[in-house]
């Protein structure tokens, strides 16, 4: 009797076990269907187009070009240009999104006057669509805007020099997107005890040893947060480009995605342009990979 009431306990547990699996699948599953069908098919199309001289009105005669399309795109000058303003575009934003967002929320932690309302006005940007934030600045650059008219003697119109031109769309990124990352950084400075600052000032510390001894080490994951996301966001900068340049002036703020659009809606050149998308894609993984690395090391699970 004993050993069939063992029994039965284990097979009931066992039966429990498998109604979970099974509900947790079911729970999963329509997420599963979606990744599926918007992800991970067009993430194996992608790869399988890439092979082809693909034909867009006729798919079945498209022609099998193997590596071809990898290949030309090593000797491509406007990818390689395109990946170059990419680059510089990361260097000039994420830097700047991190230290704009850092100085913005411990002064605001620091409890002034007023510091909802500073709150708002810095998210708000972030909750604005790229063609709103666009139009907007192309009326400060505009030639009677505000940069023109009193730096237009200095630099000329900011959008029609090759030299300032994607500065300018970097500096639209920093304004937009500042809320984002400021409202991250607030949340983790938030979640540093006091304690540990009034310790440190029990011992003579001062605010930069504050800040250079407690702050930064236990904020440690959300500034690898901003890094990491700030970086596989800003390689991936379209909507400024297309709203605000169109790539120009000669080509100076073409990035890697906007010159996939052009590949794919443009030219219609679409096994090329899969290629080119698989090559961004390795790209982010890699500077993910090498972010994490150089920066997270020590970073809390």
């Amino acid at each position: 009797m004993a050993t069939r009431s063992t029994t039965g306990g284990v097979s009931a547990v066992t039966d429990r076990v498998d109604r979970e699996t099974l509900h947790g699948f079911l729970f999963a599953l329509p997420y599963i269907a979606v990744f599926s069908a918007f992800l991970f098919y067009p993430l194996l199309k992608g790869l399988y187009m890439s092979f082809f001289e693909w034909d867009l009105l006729n798919p079945a005669q498209s022609e099998f070009v193997g590596l071809a399309n990898y290949s030309t795109l090593l000797s491509d000058p406007l990818f390689w240009q395109a990946l170059t303003n990419t680059t510089w575009f990361v260097v000039l934003t994420v830097p700047s999104l991190l230290v704009v967002s850092m100085v913005i929320a411990l002064g605001i932690n620091r409890g002034i006057k007023g510091k909802k309302v500073l709150q708002f006005f810095y998210f708000v940007p972030y909750v604005m669509t790229v063609s709103i934030v666009g139009f907007l600045w192309l009326q400060l650059y505009a030639s009677n805007g505000v940069f023109t008219v009193y730096l237009g003697k200095y630099v000329g119109g900011v959008l029609t020099s090759e030299t300032f031109a994607l500065p300018a769309l970097s500096l639209v990124t920093v304004w937009w997107q500042t809320g984002f990352y400021f409202a991250v950084l607030l949340a983790s400075r938030q979640k540093v005890p006091e304690r540990l600052y009034e310790a440190a000032r029990l011992d003579g510390a001062g605010p930069w040893r504050q800040f250079w001894d407690i702050t930064l080490p236990q904020m440690k994951n959300a500034i690898v947060f901003v890094l990491i996301a700030g970086t596989v966001f800003q390689f991936q900068v379209f909507g400024q480009v297309e709203t605000m340049t169109s790539g120009g002036p000669s080509q100076s703020t073409v990035t890697l995605v906007y010159y996939l659009y052009q590949l794919g809606f443009q030219t219609f050149d679409l096994g090329y342009g899969a290629a080119v998308g698989y090559v961004i894609l390795l790209i982010l993984v890699g500077v993910s990979v090498l972010n994490y690395v150089i920066v997270g090391r020590g970073v809390d699970e």
